[in-house]
């Protein structure tokens, strides 16, 4: 995970196919169980199952993926990122306005003043590590 909380594209289908695993066990203990008993699977029932094992690969592929990669909109991974105006100056501790609500802020390069706009580089429990926004 990166600095905006993003996920690479590798991680994002190592964790697809980690969750297909279980499915995958399951498809060969089915075809176990169907061997056991003398039951025979013909030609076109088994490219029927490529054709819909390879649309779902594709429906992850343009869906599922790309999701999991979104930056995180919630809780503290989701206020990186975010810009604010300070309501008390913050020397180097205040007050800022996100989103419509206070928080408590500490600037990480000095001191600055009401109405300035900055924005939120960390978090620390409850308080807000922010930065001056470059104009």
């Amino acid at each position: 995970m990166n600095d905006r909380g993003e996920i690479s594209t590798l991680k994002a289908w190592l964790l697809v196919l980690a969750s297909l695993l279980d499915e995958a066990i399951l498809l060969v203990l089915i075809i176990l169980a169907l061997r056991y008993f003398h039951i025979q699977i013909t030609w076109p029932i088994i490219l029927v199952a490529w054709l819909a094992v390879i649309i779902f690969f594709i429906i992850i592929h343009k869906a599922v993926v790309p999701s999991m990669r979104r930056r995180k909109v919630t809780g503290a991974d989701g206020m990186i990122g975010l810009t604010g105006e300070v309501s008390q100056p913050l020397r180097p501790q205040g007050v800022i306005k996100v989103k419509g609500e206070y928080w408590k802020a500490k600037s990480v390069d000095g001191d600055v003043g009401i109405g300035d706009d900055v924005e939120v580089v960390g978090i620390k429990g409850l308080i807000l590590e922010v930065k001056r926004k470059k104009v």
